[in-house]
């Protein structure tokens, strides 16, 4: 079992580091003919796990669209728009407060066109956005150029309106030849200063790599399933029967080394069973269908009504139970039977007897894990829940005379049940809130979601501290020094959120409240604000103060970014460093305003197209920093030099205090 279990453990603790330069999304184009006079454009892309690309007509204020763009129509006239072809997913975004529409692993877009007559050339390109759960890629275009001869029919007149067929779509642009901060001469986004736009990829590799969240996200998933773990052994269905379990495996075998190896046995069978639900969920509803599922309205409205439902057996106004048929058969399987598969069968029928302590909690938590999009999630939380629920098996087998000093049996275990119902209902309102944004209610804005949660933990501090009773709770008035440090905690946390109904960001709870934006009074002014949005102006004023520089390269649809600003920018610390040390220069890689002309740039031996000021920004993130991905704050100074290593997606207030400190620090030494 230990040969089967350990590498297992190892394979999803395992961390990988990764490029830079991310390219999930690889698109092929080709030309289909349907008939003499009309062609279709087909893009077909393939993208890897855990990325996602955006469909058509998003609406404004969200993630970036697929559009389809031309350069150069001669001959041909745009027949409809923009098709997505294939299976989509259609969940509701949290932070842009709209619904998306996106595709997984593979997806197809298709332009028809009408063949006018004669030669035709079709020059262009396919824009679109790819984001994952860590950072979004910038717009990024597949270019496209077919020509031909084609007999087809006569040209509309101008008369005649196509109101599906976009008017810039008739224009003849023509780029200009250029390369960015090259010696060919001035073109419409040549720097002043060349040495500012040069690749500064080996110095920023110099301090160091950034460690991935998704690793972290990992660690904190496997972390959270521990922690549901550990509560789960404190309940009234479990504890008790780690003592007799125990007891069983040391007695029914003359041999103690026999009774420990079974008992060893048992801990691991319990690990191979939640695992494998945890891989079972996954596998039924599919890794994209979970995460699909968090961000559903009518998802969210039914697992709020479920943990309510959870939160009130935990105060004792009923219990909830699997058949006891089920237990009972399994139980005298396992007493027919012998060697592993009674253990295994032992361990399983804990499992079921123990539902109505630790279902609230499993349910809890694969829907929480279901947002890593990934089948290892599920997995890896069940990977925590269940080593801390064998834990106490396999240690009192080993150490017997520790079952002396372990705590009895009493009132306490429902004071813990009586928690996790505060907790449940706390989380329920979370859910609740995803449901309020999708539909528009406004019943749950911020400041309401903070009353209430306000109320229920001030209620679990008063309940801690015994001023109110449940139907399970004995008549005991003592409060013990654990409780009471409980109720402390409880309270203070309750009064921590008060601020927070007048505009205070509250970043312990920023990942649960409903956003800034649904607060109706807000009297909270720390926001940061970038100097410039503008490079080289930024460098020029830069460089007559005598300031560092911090660059943020964001995007309008980079829900990541959004988070870091709100939770993260909003730190006293961190808006003091910014603001006062160093000129923020913030650059939009989505930002849609034309160039005054097309640009072609030459990039690793391929020539490319900048039509906006958002590529021209991606394509400066890309060349200098050898980075394409955002949120990604780089710190340099006013000659563009690197002063640390980069920053991405990591909402950790003292690593992002550090990383800017350091980096003041080396433009000083300087």
């Amino acid at each position: 079992m230990k040969k089967i279990l350990f590498p297992l453990i190892v394979s999803f603790l395992t961390l990988a580091a990764y490029a830079q330069i991310q390219e999930p999304v690889k698109f092929k184009t080709e030309l289909k003919n349907i008939s003499a006079i009309e062609v279709e454009i087909v893009f077909t892309g393939s993208i890897e796990p855990g990325w996602h690309v955006y469909s058509t007509d998003l609406g404004d204020g969200g993630p970036i669209s697929a559009t389809f763009n031309t350069d150069k129509l001669t001959g041909a006239e745009l027949s409809g728009k923009l098709r997505p072809v294939g299976k989509e997913v259609a969940s509701f975004d949290k932070l842009f407060e709209m619904d998306v529409r996106y595709f997984e692993h593979t997806a197809q877009f298709v332009q028809k066109l009408r063949l006018t007559g004669g030669a035709y050339e079709i020059t262009g390109y396919l824009e679109y956005g790819a984001c994952n759960d860590e950072n979004c890629l910038p717009p990024t275009q597949v270019e496209f150029s077919f020509s031909g001869k084609a007999e087809g029919a006569p040209a509309a007149l101008p008369s005649e309106v196509r109101p599906d067929t976009p008017s810039e779509a008739q224009t003849d642009v023509t780029p200009s030849a250029g390369i960015i901060g090259g010696a060919d001469g001035p073109t419409s986004v040549v720097v002043a200063d060349n040495d500012l736009w040069s690749p500064v990829i080996d110095e920023l590799n110099a301090f160091g790599e950034t460690v991935s969240q998704r690793d972290l996200s990992w660690l904190y998933v496997f972390g959270m399933g521990f922690i549901g773990g550990l509560l789960a052994l404190f309940t009234p269905c479990v504890w008790p029967i780690i003592p007799m379990t125990v007891s069983f495996f040391l007695k029914r075998s003359k041999d103690k080394k026999k009774g420990i190896r079974d008992a060893w046995t048992y801990g691991a069978s319990i690990v191979v069973i939640y695992v494998t639900l945890g891989l079972v969920i996954t596998a039924i509803f599919g890794a994209s269908a979970l995460n699909a599922l968090s961000t559903n309205a009518v998802f969210n409205i039914f697992f709020c009504l479920l943990l309510v439902v959870f939160a009130a057996s935990f105060f004792g106004a009923f219990e909830i139970t699997l058949p006891a048929k089920w237990s009972n058969a399994v139980d005298s399987k396992a007493e027919r039977t012998t060697g592993l598969i009674s253990i295994f069968l032992m361990a399983f029928t804990l499992s079921l007897v123990s539902f109505s302590c630790t279902g609230p909690i499993i349910g809890f938590l694969l829907v929480e894990v279901s947002t890593t999009g990934s089948i290892v999630g599920p997995a890896l939380g069940m990977l925590g829940f269940a080593i801390a629920l064998a834990l106490p098996f396999t240690l009192f087998a080993l150490f017997p005379s520790w079952l002396k000093s372990m705590p009895k049996s009493g009132g306490w275990m429902n004071v813990v049940k009586v928690t996790l119902g505060f907790l449940e209902l706390a989380f329920a309102l979370k859910f609740l809130s995803v449901a309020d944004l999708a539909y528009g209610w406004r019943i749950l804005d911020r400041e309401t979601f903070l009353a209430l949660w306000i109320v229920l933990f001030a209620l679990l501090g008063f309940y801690l501290l015994g001023k109110i009773k449940f139907p399970h709770d004995d008549d005991n008035t003592k409060v013990s020094v654990p409780r009471f440090f409980l109720a402390l905690a409880s309270l203070a946390f309750a009064v921590y959120m008060v601020p927070g109904l007048w505009g205070a960001p509250l970043k312990a709870v920023s990942a649960f409240a409903p956003p800034m934006q649904t607060q109706d009074f807000n009297l909270y002014d720390n926001e940061v604000h970038a100097k410039f949005d503008d490079y080289d102006a930024g460098m020029k004023y830069a460089r007559e103060h005598g300031k560092p520089v911090m660059l943020d390269f964001t995007g309008y649809g980079c829900v990541n970014c959004r988070k870091m600003e709100l939770a993260v920018w909003t730190d006293s610390k961190v808006s003091d460093l910014i603001n006062n040390d160093y000129v923020l220069i913030t650059l939009y890689v989505d930002n849609k305003t034309r160039l005054p002309e097309p640009v072609k740039v030459t990039e690793n031996g391929k020539e490319r197209t900048l039509r906006t000021v958002g590529d021209k920004w991606s394509y400066l993130q890309r060349v200098k920093f050898g980075a394409n991905a955002q949120p990604f704050y780089v710190l340099i100074d006013n000659e563009g030099k690197p002063l640390n290593k980069s920053y991405s997606y990591d909402e950790d207030i003292d690593k992002y205090v550090d990383f800017l400190q350091t980096g003041l620090e080396n433009y000083n030494n300087r």
